[in-house]
């Protein structure tokens, strides 16, 4: 495997200001119980409030009181599962159950055959690029038929981010090629940019049975979760909450493949392989959009 000593990163839209975008992010994430003022915001994160508004809104697509607003209401979708009321019957309640699928992003998939997994990837050409993006340093990887992984790290932390998603395909061949990847960063992450009729080509590669569930992840409707036990049942497994929950970890494609909108039986969010911040980030952006 061959590993870029400093990898390149892809300044997608502006490379200067992500450290700002991630400390709001993770502070409105965090802190969002206090209901932070973009006053209070600005003043932590050391910027003007005029500048902070225009840049976070540039970069996210909405403004820090937005954002604000769809954390809290994630979290009081949880936190009406004590009224005993479970937490996907809350998001019908709060009015977060619209027609949107994950198919909003137009995602067309295909899963290769298991000799190519169990190959540990031989022979297969990877190509990967770094991309700054709402939700930290984006690692994009790509085959000749489509996105195969998408990983997530922030500054300093891209080296391990490589080698983590390289173990999954041992003896892939590994090419550092940002311009094979750039396309995919400004589609994923601009919803104006998702088009039915250009959808994101994904190549699943894993188990069966990771590749069943990952599939069942992309049923899950934008601005919607469900649970590890919900998935087994779909695709028939009502015994197999735990496997789920392991291929469900497993996922190389993150975000696109939405495993960041499964969560345990208790409605909590779980872990997260690339931090639990980051998925809370996700699931705010997420409801935003819905």
């Amino acid at each position: 495997m061959n590993i870029a000593i400093k990898p390149q990163i892809n300044i997608t839209p502006d490379g200067e200001d992500y450290e700002v975008i991630r400390q709001v992010i993770e502070l409105i994430s965090m802190d969002y119980r206090s209901q932070p003022s973009l006053e209070d915001i600005s003043v932590k994160v050391g910027m003007e409030q005029t500048k902070l508004q225009k840049l976070f809104t540039r970069w996210a697509g909405l403004s820090p009181k937005a954002f604000l607003q769809a954390v809290t209401i994630d979290h009081a979708k949880r936190l009406l599962a004590d009224e005993q009321l479970p937490l996907l019957d809350t998001s019908f309640e709060v009015g977060l159950s619209g027609p949107s699928r994950l198919h909003d992003l137009f995602v067309t998939h295909e899963a290769m055959s298991p000799g190519d997994f169990k190959s540990g990837g031989e022979a297969l050409i990877i190509r990967y690029g770094f991309h700054q993006c709402p939700f930290g340093i984006a690692l994009i990887m790509v085959t000749d038929r489509g996105m195969a992984g998408l990983a997530f790290c922030d500054e300093g932390e891209e080296i391990p981010a490589l080698e983590d998603m390289m173990n999954r395909w041992k003896k892939a061949v590994y090419v550092q090629d940002p311009n094979a990847t750039q396309s995919y960063a400004q589609q994923i992450f601009k919803p104006d940019a998702w088009q039915e009729n250009n959808p994101i080509r994904l190549v699943l590669i894993g188990t069966d049975f990771q590749v069943e569930v990952w599939q069942a992840l992309l049923d899950i409707p934008m601005g919607k979760a469900t649970t590890y036990s919900s998935i087994a049942n779909q695709i028939g497994r009502p015994k197999a909450s735990r496997a789920v929950g392991a291929a469900v970890g497993a996922n190389p494609i993150s975000f696109v493949v939405p495993c960041h909108r499964a969560l345990g039986k208790s409605g909590a969010l779980t872990g997260y392989h690339w931090g639990l911040t980051r998925k809370r980030a996700m699931l705010g952006w997420e409801t935003a959009l819905t």
